[in-house]
């Protein structure tokens, strides 16, 4: 079994985990601001040793930095409080790893490593394509993330996998900048060799699963990817340079059963190991 807390801050460490508890603007359910917290509670009844990547936590260095203390108030205030954290984390040149929390919390992460790497690609796993202008006339909110983020990477550097909702505008955007793509076979082999050695940032909405297996989410959408689809995509990702990521969307409180924040925990298991190629003590 594995548990976050055990890996505090003073040990040596190439991952940093950063709790981001916020769901300022979510439009439908909310909850995910206690996403981090389900997330680590649930990793204690998790197994350390991943049998598809052949990796156990046990030999990687990663570290949990805890939550942060987001003013709940104020969206700006508390993206400036993650972007700091982040900042920090590329200071130290180790990885940053976000627990969200609602999608908008990947803005400023997505911002800080891009400014330090500059030829960033970002791969995001969703069931919302979260290219709105706006959402209701606001344009930070977790409805927008990526049409901020593709305003600054650009949208050719954005791919997309597990899209199943959006406006006839977004849409639009996508089929026009080819961000969409699938998990189909070929087209992750397409997917890879279009990464090729540029960094990466994955960020993964966890409402990408179909909600038969995870409905504890703000958002569910019917139609998503199940947990053999999700391993043979992350498998892929060992090859790649992973310079940032995050799981998000998360609202426990949603599955009485805890079976979201479970699955959750095994997601977060696998994204460290396939990020820690490279990384181990």
């Amino acid at each position: 079994m594995f548990d976050f807390t055990d890996r505090k801050m003073t040990e040596k460490h190439a991952i940093r985990i950063i709790g981001a508890p916020f769901d300022g603007t979510v439009s439908f359910r909310p909850g995910a601001r206690f996403g981090p917290a389900a997330i680590r509670a649930a990793s204690d009844g998790i197994e350390t040793y991943s049998p598809i990547l052949g990796l156990d936590l046990e030999s990687i260095s990663y570290s949990d930095s805890g939550d942060l203390e987001l003013p709940m108030g104020c969206v700006e205030r508390s993206l400036g409080v993650i972007r700091e954290a982040v900042d920090d984390c590329l200071v130290d040149s180790v990885i940053p790893f976000l627990l969200g929390g609602e999608h908008l919390v990947s803005l400023p992460a997505i911002e800080a490593v891009y400014e330090k790497y500059p030829d960033l690609v970002v791969i995001q796993l969703d069931a919302h394509a979260d290219q709105r202008e706006d959402y209701l006339g606001v344009k930070l909110s977790h409805a927008c993330v990526m049409r901020r983020v593709g305003e600054f990477l650009g949208q050719e550097n954005i791919q997309q996998l597990g899209i199943r909702s959006g406006t006839r505008d977004e849409y639009q955007l996508m089929h026009e900048n080819g961000t969409l793509t699938t998990f189909l076979t070929a087209d992750l082999d397409d997917l890879i060799a279009w990464i090729g050695d540029r960094p990466v940032y994955l960020t993964v909405d966890l409402d990408v699963f179909d909600p038969a297996s995870f409905p504890g989410t703000g958002t569910p959408e019917p139609g998503g990817i199940d947990w053999w689809t999700f391993q043979r995509f992350i498998k892929l990702m060992q090859g790649c340079e992973v310079v940032g990521l995050d799981a998000v969307e998360l609202a426990p409180k949603l599955d009485t059963s805890d079976c979201s924040s479970v699955l959750a925990a095994k997601c977060v298991r696998e994204m460290l190991l396939a990020v820690s190629v490279g990384q181990h003590l």
